[in-house]
C-alpha cells in the first residue's frame, strides 16, 4: 500500500497540517523540521499529489464550489444546500454537492476526491477534526461551517442565544429537572451545545440529565424516549429537530402525553416543526444564511482576499409552540421537596 502523508506526519513526529503545509507552502515550516518530513517522505516513497491532476468540473474558466454536508435527508441540512447553490448561481459559480452520510471516513475520501477538481470547498457540520481538514485541503481556500478553528474562515450557528432562551423559559415554566439527548459523539456542535446547558442549566439551578450519544434521526429520538422517561425530567432537549420528533414518537409509545407530562424541546426549526402534532417548540438555527454566508467568504479569498480568517457567528432564537407546557403539578411539587 502507497504511504501516505498521515504516515509520513506519524514517522516524523509532526503534525498532519505540518507535514501538508512542507508540500504546500514550505516557507512556513522551519527548516530543520521541512527536512525531516522531506527526508522521512523519501524514506517512505511518498508521492505529494500533483495539483490539477483532473480538469475543473465547470467550464469557461467558471469557479467549481464543492459543498460537503453530513446528511442531505436532514431538512435542515437541506436549506443549507438550497442557499449555498443559491447564492452560487448568483454568482456564476458551479456548486458540486456531496453527502457524507455521518460518516468520518467517507468525508475524508470525499474532501481527498474532491480537492483537484474544485477551486474551493465549503464543509459543513465535518465529522472529522479541523486540522484534518485544513491539511487535506491545503492547496485551496476552506470555509467550515459549524466547527471553528484557526487559519480558515468559519460560520457558526451560536447556540448560545436560542439557548438561555430556553433554559429561561422552561424554568419559568416550573420545570425544574431536564434531560438532554446528545446527537453524535463526532459533532462539534453536540459538544458545544451540551457545554452551553450545562452552563446554563447550573446558573438557572436545574437539575441537568444529560443522556448518551444518538444517532441525529428520528430513530435515535425514538430510541432515547424510555432513557429520557427513566430519568423523571418533566423537560427534554434534543440536539436536533429530528430527534425531539422521535422521543415524541416514542414517549407516546409508553403513554406520555406531550406536553402535559413531558415538554419537548428540538434545535433547528425544520419546516416539519411547524405543522406536526402537537408543533414543536425548537431553538430556530439560521441555516440557510450560513449557506449564503459561505460561499460569500469563500468568493472572496478566491478573489485573493488576503485578511485574517474570521469567525463569523450567527445568532439563534427559541420559537415557542405547543409541545411545551406547564410542568405537572406533581414534578414541581416533588422537586422542591428538601433532600
Amino acid at each position: 500500500m502507497a504511504a501516505t502523508l498521515t504516515d509520513v506526519a506519524k514517522r516524523a513526529g509532526v503534525a498532519l497540517s505540518t507535514a501538508s503545509r512542507a508540500y504546500s507552502d514550505p516557507e512556513r515550516v522551519g527548516a530543520e523540521t521541512l527536512r525531516k518530513v522531506l527526508a522521512v517522505a523519501q524514506e517512505l516513497g511518498y508521492q505529494p499529489p500533483v495539483a490539477r491532476l483532473v480538469e475543473p468540473l465547470a467550464e469557461d474558466g467558471a469557479t467549481t464550489i464543492a459543498v460537503i454536508v453530513p446528511d442531505i435527508a436532514n431538512p435542515v441540512f437541506a436549506a443549507f444546500v438550497k442557499a449555498a447553490q443559491g447564492q452560487g448561481w448568483y454568482r456564476r459559480q458551479t456548486v458540486v454537492l456531496a453527502d457524507t452520510d455521518l460518516n468520518p471516513e467517507r468525508e475524508r475520501e470525499v474532501i481527498t476526491h474532491l480537492r483537484e477538481r474544485v477551486d474551493g470547498m465549503v464543509v459543513c457540520s465535518p465529522r472529522l477534526d479541523a486540522e484534518h481538514i485544513l491539511a487535506l485541503c491545503s492547496r485551496i481556500p476552506v470555509v467550515l461551517v459549524n466547527r471553528e478553528a484557526i487559519g480558515t474562515d468559519c460560520v457558526v450557528a451560536d447556540a448560545g442565544d436560542g439557548l438561555r432562551q430556553t433554559i429561561d423559559y422552561l424554568a419559568a415554566l416550573g420545570h425544574r429537572r431536564i434531560a438532554y439527548v446528545q446527537g453524535s459523539q463526532l459533532s462539534w456542535s453536540n459538544e458545544h451545545r451540551v457545554a452551553v446547558v450545562r452552563g446554563l442549566a447550573a446558573e438557572a439551578g436545574l437539575d441537568l440529565q444529560v443522556l448518551g450519544w444518538q444517532a441525529e434521526t428520528v430513530a435515535g429520538g425514538t430510541a432515547a424516549a424510555a432513557s429520557v422517561m427513566a430519568t423523571g425530567a418533566s423537560a427534554v432537549i434534543t440536539h436536533n429537530d429530528l430527534m425531539a420528533l422521535g422521543v415524541v414518537a416514542g414517549t407516546r409509545a409508553l403513554g406520555v402525553r406531550i406536553p402535559e407530562d413531558l415538554s419537548v424541546v428540538g434545535i433547528d426549526d425544520i419546516p416539519l416543526a411547524a405543522i406536526t402534532h402537537p408543533t414543536l417548540t425548537t431553538v430556530a438555527v439560521p441555516m440557510a444564511r450560513a449557506g449564503a454566508l459561505s460561499l460569500e467568504l469563500l468568493e472572496r479569498r478566491l478573489a485573493g482576499d488576503r485578511q485574517t480568517p474570521r469567525a463569523v457567528r450567527l445568532p439563534t432564537q427559541l420559537v415557542v409552540r405547543g409541545s411545551t407546557g406547564p410542568a405537572a403539578a406533581q414534578a414541581v411539587s416533588t422537586s422542591r421537596q428538601p433532600a
